[in-house]
């Protein structure tokens, strides 16, 4: 026989996917759902654990438990193509927001990313993707200005990538990419809707030109909930 808490995981779990419970809605508090299924609190917290564990929920302090979005969006691990070229390929085309295009001495932070000294000038341009509405990948891009001369606003709201290659002339050719997971930051907080997620996926991009110049460092941060990261692999022998 199946244990009580599993079989509440299981109806609840069954009405988010039929959309009983809708996406961004709250579940009922623990205190009603003891009283709809008839058992005790600690019954129902297994229960919403396992919903959390198995990604249907978001527990948030003081709040209750939010129902997340189970549509994902494909993002490609391997390969370099710009993020105009993902979305080109998705039913729903998000909104670029440019937050920051300036060009600024090196900090000594992006100077050690960048492998330079710190007389050198960047562009630093900051963007957020807004999909149905909600800004969930904040995008820190820095473009040393000796291979970027110029950078606009209205270039980096449509697409760099298309900008560097078919007008400067630049011939992008490999990347080099970590992926971790760390706390949200506060500019995290301010120019993402984080909707209570405290930690975000990171993916720091160092870009290459063809003769193994390293030109362009990003951190394209994400919404946990809203992406995954594929990738297609082959077993050579």
């Amino acid at each position: 026989m199946q244990s009580k808490y599993f079989v509440i995981y299981q109806e609840i779990a069954n009405k988010i996917d039929k959309g009983d419970y809708k996406a961004k809605e709250y579940l009922p508090s623990e205190h009603e759902l003891c009283t709809i299924y008839g058992t005790a609190r600690e019954t129902i917290r297994k229960a919403l654990n396992l919903l959390a564990e198995n990604g249907y929920i978001q527990k948030i302090r003081g709040k209750g438990s939010l129902v997340i979005d189970r549509n994902k969006f494909d993002l490609p691990v391997s390969g370099l193509v710009s993020f105009r070229e993902i979305t080109d390929k998705m039913d729903e085309k998000p909104l670029t927001v440019v937050h920051e295009c300036n060009l600024e001495k090196v900090t000594p932070k992006i100077a050690q990313q960048l492998k330079v000294s710190s007389p050198e000038l960047v562009w630093e341009v900051k963007r957020t993707r807004q999909f149905s509405g909600e800004h969930v990948i904040l995008d820190k891009d820095y473009f040393l200005e000796k291979y970027v001369p110029k950078l606009t606003e209205d270039i980096a709201s449509r697409s760099i990538y298309d900008y560097l290659e078919n007008t400067l002339g630049l011939s992008i050719s490999f990347a080099k990419k970590e992926i971790t997971v760390i706390e949200s930051t506060e500019e995290d907080k301010e120019l993402l809707d984080l909707e209570g997620f405290q930690h975000i996926v990171v993916i720091k991009n160092y870009v290459y030109l063809d003769d193994a110049t390293l030109f362009q460092y990003t951190e394209s941060r994400h919404r946990p909930d809203k992406f995954r990261f594929v990738d297609f692999a082959r077993r050579n022998r």
